[in-house]
């Protein structure tokens, strides 16, 4: 797969909630740092995505947000 994506974060799947339409995917990027990702539940079922599983995050940079503590 090509993609145009710059923002990719390695990680590893720790926590799927999948619900009626959408699923929340957890994402362990670093020891006790997590990246939380809302996918469709179909891609999640395409993808064949489960616990354990090392993927990237793609972060589009238009979508990210930042706060200041």
């Amino acid at each position: 797969m090509q993609i145009s994506a710059r923002n990719l974060i390695p990680g590893t799947v720790k926590e799927i909630t999948i619900g009626m339409v959408s699923a929340e995917v957890i994402i362990t990027i670093a020891p006790g740092v997590e990246v939380a990702s809302v996918i469709t539940k179909s891609s999640v079922e395409r993808m064949g995505l489960k616990k354990g599983d090392t993927i990237n995050a793609m972060i589009k940079a238009s979508s990210v947000m930042v706060a200041k503590d």
